[in-house]
């Protein structure tokens, strides 16, 4: 990839070394014995992985979000579910970085560049997901003694990674249950394990096996007033969408390592084995399908590149993320499948990674957004720029 400086350009070299010599020999026995990589989680650490998204004075490591996205390539290939370990961190790592209060960021930022603390978002709810506005999770302040002022939160949370490791979670909540439009009651609290905070427990999944997902649940859980991201309320949808252009390019990215993982498992397995008297590549079906696969991942990487740059830029970009995220995602889902096609009663076996791809893969079609919903993103802000841009930037707009 063009465009990355010399040092970025090392560590992707330095993460996919990591991968090729301490992931990719590990994750599959890891993946089925159900063991959390506490160890690849430390190498990480060590990496500066975690800190990926913190600038200066409170990290050191900090890289363009072209070089994220390929850093997270690297690292979903090698097994996706580390990916994920680090995946909704840098969202709230960038939240802060964008909205918080001084004192917010010296608070957490230089611990989470580290990895010594690590941060999850909370926003799926177990009545409902895709429709965010309609949360039932509340926070409401009121007085608490010689503390003063205090929020009390109420509701409960679903499907949220690394629940159980988190030292730190953006609650997406309502603290204005009655302010219309809905959208600006609500505000993202920054919360910490607590009395009246309980992880109830683990959701068992098809694939993603590595980290844990939870159902969180807040009775009475109290917060300072401080912890309010930004320090202000009402502005905690419009943050959290922003976070969301950052967690699609990952999501995006994530399903980029599924499908090169899958792909070149393919092609190494077709030129290897042989059918008729002959590598299997050389019969037409199985040269169609991974001439198919190597097209369908150019065109997603390029996508996912492309809403990198532009969210660089500190441009808008739902459009292109939800591009990205939305074709990515279906084109890592089909690749999955053609590899379990090409390695025929192999790619069901579990002693092959390939079953692993196919089982990882669905989650980012539903994860950071159902791809249904990108497409009602996509053409929303199609309606709203009028059209697709050009090739020279100028803006297309419907005759009326």
């Amino acid at each position: 990839m063009t465009g990355l400086s010399q040092d970025e350009q090392d560590i992707v070299d330095t993460v996919r070394e990591f991968v090729d010599r301490e992931v990719r020999p590990v994750a599959r026995e890891l993946e089925h014995a159900g063991e959390y990589p506490e160890k690849l989680i430390g190498q990480m650490k060590q990496l500066g992985i975690f800190g990926l998204a913190v600038p200066e004075p409170y990290g050191d490591v900090q890289v363009s979000m072209p070089c994220y996205a390929m850093i997270t390539e690297e690292l979903a290939r090698g097994w996706m579910s580390l990916a994920g370990a680090m995946g909704g961190h840098t969202v709230v790592a960038k939240l802060l970085v964008t909205f918080g209060t001084e004192e917010q960021k010296q608070r957490y930022l230089p611990r989470m560049a580290t990895g010594e603390l690590r941060a999850t978002m909370a926003l799926t709810e177990p009545g409902g997901g895709s429709d965010l506005q309609a949360m039932q999770t509340t926070a409401v302040l009121g007085e608490n003694g010689r503390h003063g002022q205090q929020y009390e939160v109420n509701g409960s949370k679903m499907w949220i990674t690394n629940a159980r490791r988190s030292g730190l979670i953006a609650l997406l909540c309502k603290t204005d249950p009655a302010a219309r439009p809905r959208h600006k009651g609500i505000s993202i609290l920054l919360a910490e394990p607590g009395e009246g905070l309980t992880v109830s427990r683990d959701l068992g999944k098809l694939g993603y096996k590595g980290v844990e997902t939870c159902e969180l649940i807040f009775t009475g859980y109290r917060a300072p007033r401080d912890a309010i991201l930004g320090g202000a309320e009402g502005a905690g949808f419009a943050q959290m969408m922003k976070g969301l252009e950052t967690g699609r390019i990952q999501v995006a990215s994530r399903a980029l390592g599924v499908a090169a993982a899958a792909f070149d498992d393919s092609l190494r397995y077709a030129q290897e084995r042989e059918a008729f008297g002959q590598p299997i590549w050389k019969h037409q079906s199985i040269g169609n399908y991974l001439a198919d696969m190597a097209t369908q991942l150019t065109a997603a990487r390029q996508l996912v590149r492309y809403a990198a740059e532009r969210s660089d830029a500190g441009e808008r970009c739902d459009l292109e993320a939800g591009m990205a995220k939305l074709f990515a995602s279906e084109a890592a889902m089909q690749i999955a499948l053609t590899a379990v096609r090409i390695h025929g009663g192999y790619g069901y076996s579990t002693e092959f990674d390939v079953e692993r791809y196919f089982r990882d893969a669905p989650l980012m079609i539903v994860g950071e957004g159902t791809n249904e919903i990108q497409r009602n993103v996509i053409v929303s802000q199609l309606i709203s720029r009028g059209g697709l841009e050009s090739g020279t930037g100028s803006s297309r707009r419907p005759s009326r």
